[in-house]
Order: C-alpha cells, then structure tokens, then sequence
C-alpha cells in the first residue's frame, strides 16, 4: 500500500470512497472532515468521489468551496442531470473511479471517526468487509424493530447467517460493476452482499458505533419506494436460492 499524496491519472489507488449526497448540506462538510481525517491516518491512497444525486440546496457549492480550500486532498464532485436515487448513484460511480477497493459512504455523517477507521483498517482482508452496528444513538424504536426484522428476512430468504445488510460494506470495485444490483433502493446492498456470497466471495464483519440521522421531509429511508425495493430484494434473493438448489440438485 502507499502513502497518502497526490495520485496522478492512471495510478491504481488502493480504494475509492463514494459519498451521495441529496440535500445534505447541513452535513456534507462534517462527512468529508471525517473521511479525510481518518484515512490520513491510514497507510493508503485514496480518492473521494462526491456524487450530487439532484439535490436542491447548496450541497454542491459547499462540496466546490471544500475543494478549493483544501486543494491537496482527492476530491471531486460530480453532479446527476437529475435524482437517480442511492443505488444508481453508487453503481455508476465505481465506473467513474480507479481504487481497487470500494466504499460508499453516507453524506449525512453518521458514520464517526472511530467507526470510519475500524472499516478502513480492516481493507484488503476480505472480498467484503462488512459492518454491523453495535452502538446506534439516536435512532427510534420502529426504525431499530424494522432493520431487525429485515436482516431477518434476508437470511431467511438467502440462507446465510449475516448481522447487517445495510452498513456500507467495502467491496472489490471490480465486484460492483462486474454484479452492480438492480435495485432502485435501499435493498440495493443485500442484493450485492447476498450475490456475492453465491459467488464464494470472503467476508469479515466487524462491530463499529453508528450516529442515526433523522432525514428532512421528503428525504426519509421510509417511504413506499423503499418499501418496493425491499420487496423485490427478497425475492430476487429467494429466486437465486432456489436456481442454487435446483442446480445443486441435478449435480
């Protein structure tokens, strides 16, 4: 691995961060100070690629000011021609980017340093580095009752025994666009995990604190979409178990 610098068109960094962002900008600064910071501190090169998914605040022109005042770090901004929702915007930026690992993380600066740093620290010693949350302040009871009973499902559906689908994993950037989801939302990342998983890829899962957000109106994880997306995650994940049995099966 190399050192934290300037990294010249064509080098292969060690990983790439992505960070959506849909009227985050009450948050987005904190995010990149954290990212910055913690990967500072790390013995690896990085690139950080904000992707504006249409938003209609100033989250674009603090992520420009930001980059203007800090010239010396890797970060660029691209902004959708319109919303593409979390999954696009996640899928298409490994296409615009060069690490050989992959991260998204959240605008909305949930994640803290030590949380940032326990994922990153563990890069390179699995096909997937997965986080579970073992400390989540702030987030209410429905919101809990609702991620418990979702992993449920998709263990039960995939068969696999994993604590959390929906903590940002660090994926081989490669993985992403070679099995990019079709999901349009929040099921997006069960969908590649639980994939991947079929694919005989290795996994670490590690335990790291998490800050819950509460969204603006109209910018909220519940909502009939979401709900949708999960749907059609469950059954893609039922329908690959049932191929894998079937053929499992005639063997």
């Amino acid at each position: 691995m190399t050192e934290n610098s300037p990294n010249q068109p064509g080098d292969l960094l060690d990983v790439s961060i992505v960070i959506p962002c849909l009227n985050e900008e009450k948050n987005i600064k904190d995010t990149l100070d954290a990212v910055t910071e913690t990967m500072a501190e790390l013995p690896f090169a990085y690139e950080i690629l904000v992707v504006d998914d249409g938003s209609a605040d100033a989250t674009a022109s603090i992520v420009l000011r930001y980059c203007e005042t800090h010239p010396q770090l890797p970060i660029t901004l691209h902004k959708n021609p319109r919303n593409r929702g979390f999954a696009r915007s996640y899928v298409d930026a490994a296409f615009l980017t060069r690490g050989k690992y992959y991260r998204l993380v959240c605008g909305d600066n949930a994640e803290p340093k030590e949380a940032l740093a326990a994922i990153f620290g563990n890069l390179g010693k699995a096909d997937i580095v997965m986080p579970y949350h073992s400390q989540i302040t702030g987030k209410p009871p429905l919101r809990r009752a609702l991620s418990r009973g979702y992993t449920v499902l998709v263990n039960l559906f995939s068969g696999y025994n994993i604590a959390y689908y929906n903590g940002c994993a660090i994926h081989l950037r490669y993985n992403v666009m070679r099995w990019g989801p079709y999901s349009f939302g929040f099921g997006f990342q069960a969908e590649l995990i639980t994939r991947l998983l079929d694919e005989g890829a290795s996994y670490l899962e590690i335990a790291v604190p998490n800050v819950h957000r509460q969204k603006e109106k109209g910018n909220s994880a519940i909502n009939v979409k979401n709900f949708l997306s999960v749907g059609h995650t469950l059954l893609e994940i039922l329908i690959r178990r049932v191929r894998r049995q079937v053929f499992k099966e005639r063997k």
